[in-house]
Parts: C-alpha cells; structure tokens; sequence
C-alpha cells in the first residue's frame, strides 16, 4: 500500500485511522495521506508513537496471559491492519476471529490470513453488538469463556454512539467465565493537546474523542477486574521489552476484566 496503489472501495484521499495507527507503529500499509495527517499528531504529541507501541505491547501481554491461563477464543473488535505483534502471531492453540468495518482492514487481513490456521476474518461493527457476537457465535463456542478484546478503538466511538451502552450490551453478551481487555485514550493530564489531536482527526475516517479516567472506569462496571486494575497501558504487567520512557500521566488507559457469575 505504501506504492500508493488502492483496491476497490479504498481510499487514499482521507487519512485512515487504521493506516495511521499503522504508521505509529511502523508499518508500511499506509498511504502519503495518512502519514501526513500522522505526523500532525505526531508533531502535537511526539510521545503517540511509542504509545502505540505499548498499547501493542500491551495487548500481546494481556492475551499470553489470558491464553495461559486457559482461554484459547479471542474475538478482537476493531482489529486493525494485520501487522507485526497481531493476536494470532503471539498466541498458540487458540482460535481468532478479527471483525472490522473498514474496508482496508478487511481486504488486507482477508488476504494475509485468509489461510491461516484458527484464524477468521469477519466484517462487522463494534456499534452492533448482537449482530457482532451472533456471527462470532458461529465460528466460536459461547459455552465456554471468551476473551473479547476491544483495544485502540473505543475512542473512535463518538458521545452520541453511546459507548459505555455499547459495552454493556457487549458485557452482558459475553459468556460468563469470558473476560474484556479494554483500552482508552484519555486526556486528563493534557486536555488542550487531546483537543488539538481531535481536530486533526476531524478530517479522518473516524473523528477521535479522548474521555477522562472516569469515565473509562464507568465503561468496566460489571466487570472484576484483574491486578493491577486501571493503569497506563506500559504498566500493565510490564515486562523486559516494555517501554518505559515515557512520560508518567493518563494517557492511554487500560485493563482486563473478568465476568464472573
């Protein structure tokens, strides 16, 4: 893609908000527009890059740790482009289904895992849970636990979409003994930053709305969580690789939680 080549139904005139994660986290399925809009960002909060890199991180933690501890169904909402540290590249034994609505995602991630063993790519949109988890159903069994990972996403979801409403549907959905791995960007020790980011994002595929740490709290009601509770995403069971040079402060939240019965 960085040939600034398209496939039907792709864009390369409207940043995307996949490619540019993308970018942030080096990879090359990205278009000139994207990075342009990227580097926005980047020039605003130099820092967006290596939090990508953690929230990546941090996800390939929180599903090794969920597969040792016995999960082998992982449904990733909002999965992304397929690139470097993707769920099926960390784990073992477990079955995958990746579901997006951006037609780049799909096109991509159909064509690099269309053959990959346990994995299944389907087209679907976080703000319909029931039509999500029905289909996911099919590939899935919903009588034993699942790990529903929702991770660089929610922020994407706009006041008027309801998220927190979106998330409980989904809670309630999720098998018991299933658990959530859940991340935000939040804006508590930037906000005039978070507001400059927004409006690069204004002209995007998906407009961009940072939420305090309150908030992301509401969003795991219902939920216990795991140790250590609501942390930055590099604080997370942090390991050897994790990077620390960033600078303390709400950022990009994060945290895995159970449903119990």
């Amino acid at each position: 893609m960085s040939s600034e080549r398209t496939v039907p139904g792709v864009s390369a005139a409207v940043p995307n908000v996949a490619r540019m994660y993308d970018y942030y986290l080096g990879g090359k399925d990205n278009f000139e527009v994207d990075r342009h809009a990227a580097e926005k960002v980047l020039a605003i909060i130099p820092e967006v890059r290596g939090d990508a890199r953690n929230s990546r991180a941090f996800l390939q933690r929180a599903v090794r740790h969920l597969r040792q501890s016995g999960v082998d169904q992982f449904l990733d909402i909002g999965s992304g482009l397929p690139t470097a540290g993707h769920v099926h590249e960390v784990i073992d034994g477990a079955k995958i289904v990746y579901v997006d609505n951006d037609p780049v995602v799909l096109t991509h991630s159909r064509a690099l895992l269309g053959h990959s063993s346990g994995v299944t790519v389907q087209e679907g949109d976080l703000r319909e849970p029931e039509k999500v988890m029905a289909r996911a159903a099919e590939v899935l069994d919903f009588e034993r636990p699942v790990a529903l990972l929702v991770v660089s996403l929610m922020h994407f979801v706009t006041d008027e979409e309801d998220p927190a409403g979106i998330i409980r549907r989904y809670r309630d959905l999720l098998p018991t003994g299933g658990y959530l791995v859940l991340t935000h960007v939040a804006p508590d020790t930037m906000p005039q930053k978070a507001d400059k980011v927004s409006s690069v994002y204004q002209n995007a595929s998906s407009p961009f709305t940072p939420r305090r740490r309150d908030v992301f709290e509401g969003f795991l009601e219902g939920f216990e969580l795991l140790e250590p509770g609501i942390v930055n995403t590099r604080d997370w069971r942090p390991d050897a690789t994790t990077d620390r040079s960033l600078v303390k402060g709400d950022y990009h939240l994060c945290a895995v939680g159970a449903k119990r019965p």
